[in-house]
This record gives structure tokens, sequence and C-alpha cells, in this order.
């Protein structure tokens, strides 16, 4: 797995700008707060985003797949200032998580998800070796 940084670009903080790699595509689907069992544990962002991210590495694992082999994570979030103001605990939450591996990455703001408990869903795509 490569990094891309274009020349002269200033550093992404906390995603990659792009990534090459060769291995076997895994495709995980959108990921909300809840547990495997379909239960709510956490009603707040932070915690409905850890168990989101636990979610997406369980389903990997089964592709025998790590944190590290994630190529891109798409976040979908119903309010931006509620996903601003809980960066610091998802920070932790990512790193405790993920590590320093930081894929590409977009952030999108939805008027809805269709889970009503949900903050966020995450949908990802990794590259296996």
């Amino acid at each position: 797995m490569n990094i891309l940084q274009p020349p002269g670009w200033a550093r992404a903080k906390g995603f990659s700008n792009g990534i090459a790699a060769t291995g076997k595509l895994v495709f995980i689907a959108g990921q909300v707060g809840w547990t495997g069992e379909g239960e709510w544990q956490a009603r707040d962002f932070p915690g409905q985003f850890r168990q989101a991210l636990a979610n997406i590495l369980e389903v990997l694992a089964q592709a025998n797949g790590k944190p590290e082999h994630i190529v891109r994570l798409t976040w979908y979030v119903l309010d931006k200032r509620e996903y601003l103001s809980s960066l610091r605990a998802v920070g932790q939450a990512y790193r405790e998580l993920m590590g320093r591996h930081y894929p590409t990455m977009a952030v999108v703001q939805v008027s809805g998800l269709v889970e009503d408990e949900a903050r966020l869903e995450i949908e990802a795509t990794a590259v296996v070796p």
C-alpha cells in the first residue's frame, strides 16, 4: 500500500489524499452504531462512531483483514456541528481501534438515515494483501 501525496501539497490531517494498493478488494456496507445483534448501546455520536467502526473491523476480519488494510471510509453524518463538536472523543476512539492508519475519507452531511436512532453511518473499502 502506498500513500499518494502530490509534491507541494500540505500533508493531510487525519486522512490520506490517495492510496494505491494491490490485493483482495473488500467492500463493507454502511455500518451504524448498533451491535451485531442490532442493539443500540450508545445514543451519542462518539459512542455510535466507536460501535460503527468496530462493526467495520469485525466484518473486515472475516476476510482476514486488519485496520491497516482499509483504504477508504465514507461517513454519512446527520449533523455537521455534532460531528465537529465530537472530534476529540471520535479521534480517541479512532486511534484505539485503527491506530495511526489514516485511509482516504469523506464526511458527508445527510438529511436522514434509514435507521431512526442512528447519528451516522460509515462504509468502507479495504485491500487485503
